[in-house]
């Protein structure tokens, strides 16, 4: 009897729903706190609601319904998002890796579970429910993090959807042999039953996918509500006629979902579906942690710890040593081991099947239960700080890497001794951007992603590409960082960043960091770990359009009394106009089109004399002709690299250092006196004397023997000063 029933609760149904929704969400908020799933504080509610404790949950049917239409909804969202084309594209990695590792997991688990008494059928149970992980929980943790698109997070992926389907046929196998019938008959016979209601259901299903779902799915989409109440009753009704066939329901569910994973709509109904699932789990989890017999689970603390350690540390170890012998590294097989380190919703759902048809005592159930809420506890906290775990351990796991990871070799070329400008990571949206504006100025790039599919692509474009992620220590040993000038960090702000350019600086990378950012307080953190230019992706974008917002043309569009053809142009920075002055251009002549105004930083410019000179980022105020202004703007947006005038042809900068001889010219002579700047178009920029270095030295500095000088200017201009200063 419950603590509520003692002092004279009433049983009201919707007063007891009431309550455990309540408790529900003040355990779902203290697990959130504690950065646990809710799967692990919803079972912890039904053991608090059920009769051991508060009593809240009786022998209800509705909770019992409630909690079966979420079973069947989480088995028809998997079978919707399982794409036929997904599985054939997933590599013999996540094939090999998600079959190795039931394989063992099983064996080596019935081997366990035998040992502790447990008779072979119940023993097969729980091994099988100490194989699935929950792809729930890895998706949205590895997704939080940043991982899901990583090399071991694609693996991980991979392998759990080799695991969904390999439950779904455990518990074809397993709900064919549950029926009371199927007890009386032979095994042979019992299979023979299975295979033709098995081939009789799947033809039913082809048959309705091929000639009545497309016309139908399309009918019904033209309303959203429609849409969705119609695939919950496919989803149930598909349920209730694989039991009526000898199945499970959850199985029926399954196959309503793959029925559906091939139309245009499934995406649509699985995001809105998932909120309805995830409030239906909570009814199966309340109700299973309900039915657990606390007496029970304290006996079975003892196996429980056991067969955790098995799961927390032997699946991750399986799955290492398998990707080990495929050849990859030890860190891509730690990181995607860790997906398997604990037990999924399925293998719960698999022990109440069990308990339902007899195969399973209620010992078992809660030994099942009591390594899922330790497996998943735990597990959460090893993926969430599985960085600082393999720094950890990293050394002790160079056992299950081969000499040379080949799996991992195409991922990892540098191009051998070629040398490069910039050293790009992150080649997302803003990335790309970047990498195509310096490939336009002739800087040559190696990029750097976590995202395997993105450097294939970067690759089949003739481009140098690398996969790596800013949290693998290891990288920084494959990347050409001695002879490389530029890093740039091009994805957004995250906590690994400034770590990751301290590594950089210990690593020895002398050059220059970039980093991108999106708030201001990210700067000063950034700027203490070392980086050196800072992109604010967000506040340069907003300067720029707020440029456009308030710029020249709008007062001109305004002001004109009838329609004057205008266009801006804004001035790129690799513009062959940037630096020029209005007399030095021809684009009236050349174009028919006239510079009629300048904005500026968000000033109107119209005083434009001859002398008026043109700054990158300057938004050009063009009247014309249609056709005039389109031949303008293609002459703005020139770029230098394509002008091959001889005026441009010392225009590349140049930077030297010279020594003063003895015997120079130079020595005794003030920099004024050599007339550098205006006459030779250079720059001291500083002078070293023996330990001593003067940044911007004066004119009136007198240079002295073995004065060493730091120039800049023309090309032309210094290698012409560099053998004049040795006469």
């Amino acid at each position: 009897m419950g603590l509520l029933d003692k002092i004279g609760y009433m049983s009201d149904p919707f007063l007891q729903t009431s309550l455990i929704l309540l408790l529900s969400v003040f355990f779902g908020g203290l697990g959130l706190l504690l950065r646990q799933p809710l799967l692990v504080t919803f079972i912890g509610v039904g053991i608090l609601a059920g009769p051991d404790a508060l009593g809240l949950v009786q022998e209800s049917d509705a909770l019992v319904l409630l909690a079966d239409l979420g079973i069947a909804l989480l088995l028809f969202v998997v079978g919707l998002k399982l794409d036929v084309k997904m599985i054939r594209t997933m590599g013999p990695v996540a094939l090999s890796t998600g079959l190795g590792q039931v394989f063992f997991t099983v064996t080596i688990g019935f081997a366990l579970v035998l040992m502790l008494g447990f008779s072979w059928l119940p023993a097969l149970y729980i091994a099988v429910a100490l194989t699935f992980s929950s792809t729930i929980i890895i998706i949205k943790l590895l997704t939080d993090k940043r991982e899901i698109d990583a090399l071991h997070g694609r693996i991980a992926v991979g392998f759990l959807i080799v695991q969904d389907l390999l439950v779904v046929v455990a518990l074809i196998l397993l709900s064919s042999l549950s029926g009371a019938e199927g007890a009386e008959r032979p095994l042979w016979a019992e299979l023979i039953r299975v295979g033709l209601s098995g081939i009789f259901f799947l033809g039913f299903i082809l048959a309705l996918m091929r000639w009545v779902m497309p016309p139908l799915m399309r009918w019904v989409a033209k309303n959203t509500e429609l849409l969705i109440l119609f695939s919950v009753a496919w989803a149930v009704g598909l349920a209730e006629l694989g039991g009526l066939l000898g199945f499970s329901r959850e199985v029926g569910a399954f196959l309503a979902g793959m029925s559906l994973a091939s139309t245009p709509f499934r995406e649509s109904i699985g995001n809105r579906l998932t909120s309805l699932r995830d409030f239906l789990l909570l009814f199966f989890f309340i109700h299973l942690g309900s039915t657990l017999d606390l007496g029970l689970l304290g006996a079975q603390v003892g196996p429980a710890i056991l067969l955790s350690f098995f799961v927390l540390i032997g699946n991750p170890l399986i799955v290492m040593i398998i990707m080990g012998v495929m050849g990859y590294r030890k860190r891509t097989g730690f990181l995607a081991g860790l997906a398997v380190a604990q037990i999924s919703e399925f293998s719960l759902v698999l022990a109440a099947l069990g308990v339902s048809v007899g195969h399973l005592t209620a010992e078992g159930l809660g030994l099942i239960t009591l390594v899922g809420l330790v497996t998943i506890t735990l597990s959460t906290y090893m993926i969430l700080y599985s960085q600082p775990i393999y720094a950890v351990i990293s050394p002790w796991l160079s056992l299950f890497e081969r000499k040379i990871p080949y799996a991992e070799k195409k991922h990892e070329e540098t191009g051998g001794p070629e040398r490069f400008d910039v050293i790009l990571f992150g080649i997302g949206r803003f990335g790309n951007q970047i990498a195509q504006r310096l490939h336009a100025r002739k800087q040559k790039i190696l990029a750097v992603d976590f995202d395997p599919a993105v450097v294939n692509h970067w690759r089949s474009l003739g481009q140098h590409a690398v996969y790596g992620d800013l949290d693998d220590p290891d990288l920084l040993e494959h990347l050409p960082l001695e002879t490389t000038p530029w890093v740039v960090l091009a994805i957004p702000f995250r906590p690994a960043t400034p770590e990751f350019i301290k590594y950089l600086r210990a690593a020895g990378f002398s050059g220059k960091i970039a980093v991108t950012i999106a708030q201001e307080e990210q700067a000063k953190i950034c700027r203490q770990a070392g980086a050196d230019l800072l992109m604010r992706i967000f506040s340069d974008a907003a300067e720029q359009a707020v440029d456009g917002l308030t710029g020249t043309i709008a007062a001109f569009h305004k002001a004109s009394p009838w329609p004057v053809g205008m266009r801006e142009v804004r001035v790129p920075s690799d513009s062959f106009l940037s630096g020029k002055r209005l007399r030095d251009l021809s684009l009236r002549a050349d174009t028919g089109a006239s510079i009629v105004a300048v904005s500026r930083a968000g000033r109107s410019l119209f005083d434009l004399d001859a002398n008026f000179q043109i700054f990158p980022g300057d938004r050009l105020i063009l009247a014309g002709e249609e056709e005039a202004l389109d031949k303008a703007r293609e002459q703005v947006l020139r770029r230098i690299g394509n002008e091959s005038s001889e005026e441009d042809s010392d225009s590349d900068l140049c930077m030297e250092r010279v020594v003063v001889t003895e015997g120079s010219k130079w020595a005794g002579k003030t920099i004024a006196q050599l007339d550098l700047r205006r006459g030779r178009g250079v720059t001291v920029v500083s002078v070293k004397r023996d330990e001593m270095v003067l940044t911007a030295p004066g004119p009136d500095l007198v240079l002295e023997p073995q004065d060493e000088l730091f120039i800049v200017g023309g090309r032309e201009a210094v290698n012409t000063l560099c053998r004049d200063s040795q006469g």
